[in-house]
């Protein structure tokens, strides 16, 4: 963390404390958009396999959301009379789908027909900030308007988004899922969140209510703990030992419960970008698959 980052962070835990004296409400609501807002963006050339792809958009909760659809590599003149199997890449905050090149050429040589969007305040979507419920309902959009699909991976964040759009979705128990250093409980971030900013517990907890008026559930309902058990697709479970945003603490917690359709693959250096960069896991999301 820089000298900049650090005196951002000095005044707007200054800003917020001083506002919870006043009104714990208003600091709870501009506390939980700050949480919700991304502070970077990727930026930078796109791949050139995006120049490929078709380009997809839709509208959602009022954003446009902005994706890409690519056709299989095929060596064959005549098209194949059995409809290319679909999978669909959800990636993580603060990042887009772009960071994805490798998994979409890779899969595209396997034959299957791949989907990745960029969420609300990512990647080219509109929006400043994204709710992980309002993920949760992209992803179900996607799924019933692209679908049905065979395969999703996703990475961090956007691996609790497609448990929680999957837990009420009927799922083909042939079907696959790859989780890469997946959140594990949002109630983890809002409290990592809160000790950054030295929130007092009145605005946790009006942070938590606001949430439910806004989305139905408090904070501990957006569990992937929760909601994994009702996922009927085999899964893949990637988890880096020196991960320092997704604890491995927490995935050794999802193996405790002794989920039978769940392959734990634990790595140790990657970290919670690598994990999901490295070439060797690329090969293992793709044999998995």
């Amino acid at each position: 963390m820089n000298l900049k980052q650090k005196l951002a962070i000095r005044y707007v835990r200054a800003e917020l404390n001083i506002l919870s004296l006043v009104d714990a409400r208003k600091a709870a609501i501009k506390a939980f958009r700050l949480f919700c807002t991304p502070q970077k963006k990727t930026t930078g050339k796109y791949p050139d396999i995006f120049s490929a792809g078709e380009r997809l958009a839709f509208r959602l909760e009022g954003h446009t959301v902005r994706g890409h659809r690519w056709a299989p590599y095929s060596d064959s003149l005549t098209p194949d009379p059995i409809p290319p199997k679909k999978v669909l890449i959800a990636h993580g905050f603060e990042s887009s789908s772009r960071s994805f090149d490798a998994y979409i050429a890779a899969l595209l040589k396997e034959g299957y027909e791949v989907f990745a969007f960029d969420a609300s305040g990512h990647g080219r979507s509109g929006g400043k900030r994204i709710l992980l419920s309002d993920y949760a309902r992209m992803l179900r959009f996607i799924e019933q308007n692209y679908g049905p699909f065979h395969a999703w991976i996703g990475h961090s964040l956007g691996g609790l988004a497609l448990v929680l759009a999957l837990e009420d979705l009927p799922v083909d128990p042939h079907a696959r899922l790859v989780l890469l250093a997946p959140a594990v409980q949002l109630t983890s971030a809002v409290e990592t969140f809160a000790g950054v900013l030295g929130l007092a517990p009145a605005v946790v907890q009006e942070m938590n209510r606001y949430v439910e008026e806004i989305g139905g559930h408090p904070f501990s309902w957006y569990s992937l703990r929760r909601a994994i058990g009702q996922v009927q697709a085999a899964i893949l479970y990637c988890q880096d030992e020196d991960d320092l945003i997704t604890p491995v603490a927490e995935a050794r917690g999802v193996e405790q419960d002794g989920h039978a359709n769940i392959k734990f693959l634990f790595t140790s250096g990657l970290g919670h970008r690598n994990i999901y960069k490295a070439q060797e896991m690329v090969d293992q999301v793709i044999a998995f698959l």
